[in-house]
């Protein structure tokens, strides 16, 4: 790795409750040693109890503050979250398509309250433009079975998904078990070369707010950083894990993670 530290921008919506979106965006890539900068695509009023409000940011400026970012400071791996409307979509995708660095894309279609995040037209322009531009990309359940066509209901559907998903484009697929049942969670790392499960032992808790915006994150320093996609998998969910088990307690709902250096 260089001692300079790796460029991330994440194109992402801000999170007024600090738990997940542009804020444990930053907080994990600094954990990691990253340089966090960020093209914000929403703002959103939202706490623990869920998601009261959004206010989208139009297309433009949202591009505007990605070339900000990539002609003056550069860019080394770029990490996607929410982004909501299909125009934006499309814009960033234009923008992409001229960068040679890591992408990962973590496709925010609903918040852990359930509010929708992505409209249709949206998730189709997210999966005709985005999704063979990312290097890597991290559903979580509803999102592969939305993204694959494919239904899920244990481990075995899920790797059946992500094969499927990886037929649309992306470099690999990271489809994470946290949505089925079972004391085992386990992820599934897809690509064109074979698959790879990472499983580890289930913790109950409420605070788990951020979590998918955290992996892509870490995930996106990973590679930025230089380690290969495996390595980066593998330190992504062990910073998740250290945040799962050091959360505060924040808030009465779905509280965020502990963000610490690993």
């Amino acid at each position: 790795m260089s001692d300079r530290p790796a460029r991330i921008l994440v194109i992402a919506g801000s999170d007024s409750g600090g738990g997940a979106g542009i804020q444990a965006d930053i907080k994990t890539i600094t954990c990691l040693g990253g340089y966090a900068m960020t093209a914000v695509t929403a703002v959103t009023v939202q706490n623990t109890l869920g998601v009261m409000g959004i206010h989208p940011i139009p297309a433009d400026v949202v591009v505007a503050q990605m070339r900000a970012c990539i002609d003056d400071i550069g860019v080394d791996a770029v990490k996607i979250g929410m982004i909501g409307a299909a125009e934006t979509v499309i814009a960033i995708a234009e923008i992409l398509g001229w960068l040679k660095v890591p992408i990962v894309l973590d496709p925010v279609m609903m918040a852990k309250g359930g509010a929708s995040l992505l409209d249709d037209e949206a998730a189709l322009a997210l999966i005709e433009r985005l999704l063979p531009l990312a290097s890597v990309v991290t559903p979580n359940t509803p999102e592969l079975v939305a993204l694959s066509g494919t239904e899920v209901e244990d481990e075995a559907d899920a790797l059946l998904a992500a094969q499927e998903l990886l037929l649309q484009g992306p470099g690999a697929v990271l489809a994470k078990g946290g949505h089925l049942t079972g004391d085992r969670l386990t992820d599934w790392l897809v690509t064109r070369g074979g698959h790879v499960a990472f499983t580890g032992t289930r913790v109950e808790t409420r605070h788990t707010h951020g979590t998918g915006c955290t992996l892509a994150s870490a995930l996106a320093c990973g590679l930025g950083q230089g380690l290969d996609l495996k390595a980066a998998v593998v330190r992504a969910r062990a910073f998740v894990a250290q945040g799962i088990a050091r959360a505060p307690g924040f808030g009465g709902g779905h509280g965020p993670l502990g963000f610490y250096p690993l």
